[in-house]
């Protein structure tokens, strides 16, 4: 149910100077035949009414068209209609209080009286008569009244879908709908703030304003009716300014965004193909951390609760046991093609890929993100892994492992292509899906598909729509075989390969949680943290059944590191920088690397995790991300020049969090994953 919409200042007058009437006339009544003793009372009654209408008209003479919050059609004269209606009130009370004050004074002699009998019937008569047209008048309108109060009670009513122009209208800004007096219009969703969204015989959507909408009757008019109606509002509409609107018309459009409106309102400016739509995955994202890669970094627990399911230990090896999984195996994005490009309306933050396991109904893992690149020269065109001086920012990297235990038959790749965007004319930011495309990954018979160079095509709409096209207008142009080959052609697509696992990359994949998604530039680093994982919970504790905290700064920290990818390139240098230094037997050293790697992380990234100057990770955010890629690089580099970060944290300077006891302890069974949490 719509909510009733706000009254306007010159409806407020209008409306009190309805309710003054109805007591006047009340009033009067009492009036026509007071009691004894009553005459005082109903003379003090009628200045004091009289001085609530004088009130009134101030009121309505202090009102300006600028401060309502919607344009109104006949403004000027609804206004003077409104002043005469109140100085015919106070003229009546006015008369009411002379004939109660000269019925209450002393009676003269009879001879004045006698000599003023005739003058007095005359003048009651005029009276009479002038009070009789004055009735008139008032019932003729409060009947308009009623009318004007049924008619807006039926414009309102969220049924009632057909309304009429009752004049011309241009838009004044993105998003509003033009249209002309006597064109009917569809309404879609009546919002509270009085715009609109409508739709013309055309097709074309927007913004428009209640005030200049009629409800739309079958019923012929007769012409004189309709031609002096029609006649007035033009005029007004046409022939006076428009107030430009504040923030009034944007917080609807705000309210619709927020009920999932965004597309249908950016399609409906051009600033969007028909096919995008709200970003499913980037949705479930923002739930919580369900889907993110740090909790699925955590130990899963066996059914029982009793044992970890993905993380056993070798006692021979003295290490972990390696663990391969049904689905093993690496994904190499190469490119997009011939993706639609949104309106000059919106900015573009960010154009990316999110992809996870899917079996048609559930997502089966953490979704994964790897941001796109692309040329101003051929904007349709997104690449990945671009050539940097030094190392690739894991964001920007297309080569990505996949692990995934799960036994569903339909169990594949869901890609889906996005965008960030900021609205030019109101800051509003959101995140579009530019389409998707879903990768089986085995056979009808349960075979793996095989490790090729594949091109997906994209489909628009949600994964949970079929049939949507993520540009209709490319298959529209035309018809014909000619046709077909050309709109083939100018489909967009999404290029990818599955590659199979390599000696090496095995060496390091098995060793993972049996359901991930990640970079392949990072995997050595989550070897580390895996294996520190095993020495903590399998090899170091007292006993099995114990659940204590543990001390260990690494394991408490190192899934956030996971959700901060800048965070993770700063470890990845600061290791890389370390590991240039090493000699072939400490490389060949578990032991040795494991320990390095912990003085690395605490000289590298573990700071920063607490430092004030590092501002919070947000997505998409050129400014925050140039930031904080500042800070961390000024202090790897005063990290190695010192040998260490404990100058660096000494210094006065350098400011950081109150220390909380999370920072150091690790609470295993409260990380620790259900195995139904998939």
């Amino acid at each position: 149910m719509s909510a009733r919409r706000a009254r306007g200042p010159l409806q407020r007058v209008r409306r009190r100077s309805r309710e003054l009437r109805e007591r006047v006339e009340a009033l009067r009544e009492e009036c026509a035949a007071p009691g004894p003793g009553q005459r005082k009372v109903l003379s003090l009654r009628c200045m004091q009414l009289k001085k609530l209408v004088e009130e009134n008209t101030n009121a309505l003479r202090d009102l300006k068209k600028a401060d309502e919050p919607a344009p109104v059609g006949n403004y000027n004269q609804r206004k003077e209609e409104e002043e005469k209606l109140l100085l015919k009130l106070s003229q009546q009370l006015q008369k009411l209080v002379l004939a109660l004050d000269q019925d209450h004074t002393t009676k003269k002699s009879s001879v004045d009286k006698h000599h003023q009998k005739g003058p007095q019937s005359e003048d009651e008569n005029e009276e009479e008569d002038e009070s009789e047209d004055e009735e008139s008048s008032e019932e003729k309108d409060s009947e308009e009244a009623e009318d004007d109060d049924d008619e807006d009670k039926l414009l309102d009513d969220p049924n009632v879908k057909e309304c009429v122009a009752v004049g011309n209208f241009d838009a004044q800004q993105e998003g509003d709908l033009t249209f002309t007096k006597g064109e009917i219009l569809f309404i879609h969703d009546k919002k509270a703030d009085g715009w609109w969204v409508a739709e013309n015989s055309r097709g074309e959507r927007g913004l428009v304003p209640r005030t200049y909408l009629a409800v739309h009757k079958e019923d012929d008019e007769s012409p004189e009716q309709s031609e002096e109606q029609v006649e007035v509002v033009d005029e007004t509409a046409d022939g006076t300014e428009i107030k430009k609107r504040t923030g009034s018309h944007w917080s609807a459009l705000r309210r619709a965004i927020r009920e999932n409106d965004t597309v249908e309102v950016l399609t409906t400016i051009g600033a969007v193909p028909a096919g995008f739509r709200l970003s499913t995955l980037f949705q479930l994202l923002e739930e919580g951390n369900q889907f993110r890669a740090s909790h699925f970094l955590q130990p899963e627990l066996t059914p029982s609760q009793l044992a970890f399911k993905d993380l056993v230990w070798d006692a021979e090896k003295d290490t972990i046991s390696p663990r391969p999984t049904r689905v093993s195996l690496i994904v190499t994005l190469c490119g997009c093609k011939m993706i639609p490009l949104p309106g000059v309306s919106i900015q573009v933050l960010s154009r990316h890929v999110r992809f996870c396991l899917f079996d048609g109904n559930r997502v089966l893992s953490n979704i994964h993100t790897v941001r796109a690149t692309w040329q101003p020269k051929n904007p349709q065109t997104w690449g990945f892994s671009p050539k940097v001086t030094g190392i690739l920012p894991s964001l920007l990297d297309g080569d990505c492992f996949v692990r995934s235990n799960s036994l569903a038959a339909d169990i594949g790749l869901l890609f889906e292509l996005g965008i960030t965007y900021i609205r030019n004319s109101t800051g509003e930011r959101g995140e579009l899906s530019c389409g998707w495309a879903f990768l089986k990954l085995f056979t009808s018979n349960g075979m793996p598909v095989p490790a090729k160079m594949y091109e997906l095509p994209l489909n628009g709409g949600t994964p949970c729509e079929r049939g949507v096209e993520v540009d209709p207008s490319i298959s529209r142009r035309g018809s014909g075989v000619l046709h077909q080959f050309m709109a083939l052609k100018k489909q967009p697509v999404l290029l990818l390969k599955l590659r199979s696992l390599s000696m090496q990359s095995k060496d390091i994949l098995y060793f993972l949680p049996e359901t991930l998604i990640g970079s392949m530039c990072y995997s050595h680093l989550l070897l580390f943290y895996r294996q520190i994982l095993g020495d903590a919970l399998l090899k170091d504790r007292a006993s099995l059944q114990s659940t204590d905290l543990i001390c260990n700064p690494i394991l408490a920290t190192f899934p956030q590191l996971v959700d901060q990818p800048d965070l993770m390139d700063a470890l990845r240098s600061a290791w890389a920088d370390r590991e240039r230094t090493l000699k072939r037997s400490e490389k060949r050293d578990v032991e040795f690397l494991k320990s390095l790697f912990v003085l690395v992380y605490h000289d590298s990234v573990f700071p920063l995790l607490h430092s004030t100057l590092l501002p919070p990770y947000k997505w998409a955010e050129e400014e925050s991300e140039a930031l904080r890629w500042k800070v961390i690089a000024d202090f790897l580099k005063k990290s190695r020049e010192h040998d260490g970060a404990l100058q660096y944290l000494l210094a006065a300077e350098n400011t950081h969090t109150a220390f909380d006891i999370s920072e150091l302890a690790y609470d295993f069974l409260g990380e620790a994953r259900d195995d139904s949490s998939v």
